[in-house]
């Protein structure tokens, strides 16, 4: 036995250093290009605390990468959304405002609430470091596909960076058949409230703002989601609903909400918010230029605090604002 042992070791130690002395030869190199360093800020939109919020990836600078490298690292983030900013001359900037793109995980959109907000956080955070004046930086336009967005800069009481977007002006869409839509969420058609119609509106995403009677039916639902996408199929641009409450129990908090879909939840959806606004004034629920507190995500434990108003001119409804707090929680490199 100690023969076999003995044999054993030296064949592996003969194995290992032969292993150890041994160079690939020409052939059996690989030659490796340098990696591209992408330089990503992760954050934390629509909260004041960390790990809380709509989480964010922000690329600061994607020039040179192509369409389907953005898609594949935003499929490799595997947040809501992530964005990618293409910096230009600042005189284009000044003009244009600042060029940015945002992906699912799975396709490219026009638009969205919270990841125009984060993105122009990190911008307006990585200038006021630059520049060392944080009052020089009180507005940052984004360029987007759905249009051009500004977002404002002041300071709450407590001295918090707040940002504030104004989306395009609302587009109002379809109404929707009320015992249809019960159906589909799993609810009885009283749970629905009848003080304004279920209608689709769009300020760059188009959402269907459904107003439940009750906070315990809203933190209990369970939609039909393959009937709810089924229901959507024909909608040339991908829909889905919105779900908001009047019944908060809590006087600083004038909505509670939830954004679910066929891919999960959404801690806070700064589009639909947007659009509950315009059709909460078009409907005289909420005042004019009235600012209203929605509280959102508090069922998945990522609780966030969006602030929405919009204005009636004339018949029209416009200066659509959505704003909140966002704080930075991560910053590192991607290599490619």
């Amino acid at each position: 036995m100690s023969t076999r042992r003995s044999f054993l070791q030296i064949a592996a130690s003969g194995l290992i250093g032969g292993v150890a002395k041994a160079k690939p030869s020409g052939r059996d190199r690989v030659e490796r290009s340098p990696d591209r360093r992408l330089h990503f800020v992760q954050i934390d939109v629509f909260a004041f605390k960390r790990l809380q919020g709509n989480q964010l990836t922000v690329f600061t600078d994607a020039r040179g990468l192509k369409d389907a490298e953005m898609q594949n690292i935003a499929r490799e983030v595997n947040f809501q959304e992530t964005t990618f900013v293409l910096p230009r001359p600042a005189a284009i900037e000044r003009e244009q405002g600042v060029k940015v793109r945002l992906f699912t995980p799975n396709e490219e959109t026009p638009f969205g609430g919270h990841p125009t907000l984060g993105t122009a956080m990190v911008l307006h955070n990585r200038l006021t470091r630059e520049t060392k004046e944080a009052a020089a930086v009180s507005k940052i336009v984004l360029d987007l596909k759905v249009g051009k967005i500004p977002v404002t800069f002041t300071r709450d009481a407590e001295g918090r960076l707040f940002g504030e977007m104004q989306q395009i002006d609302p587009v109002f869409g379809k109404i929707h058949d009320r015992a249809t839509i019960a159906n589909l969420l799993g609810v009885k058609p009283t749970d629905i409230s009848d003080a304004a119609p279920i209608q689709t509106v769009s300020t760059g995403l188009p959402f269907v703002i459904v107003l439940l009677n009750s906070l315990d039916v809203l933190k209990t639902l369970q939609p039909r989601q393959a009937e709810i996408q089924a229901y959507f199929a024909a909608e040339s641009m991908s829909t889905d609903f919105f779900y908001v409450t009047r019944d908060t129990r809590d006087a600083m908090v004038g909505l509670r909400a939830r954004g679910i879909d066929s891919l999960g939840e959404d801690p806070a959806t700064g589009s639909a918010s947007g659009c509950t606004a315009s059709w909460l004034v078009r409907y005289g629920l909420q005042k004019s230029a009235e600012t209203l507190h929605i509280e959102q995500g508090v069922e998945m434990q990522r609780p966030s605090h969006i602030y929405a108003s919009a204005e009636t001119l004339g018949d029209k409804i416009t200066n659509v604002r959505v704003g909140g707090h966002a704080v930075e929680v991560a910053e590192g490199e991607y290599a490619l």
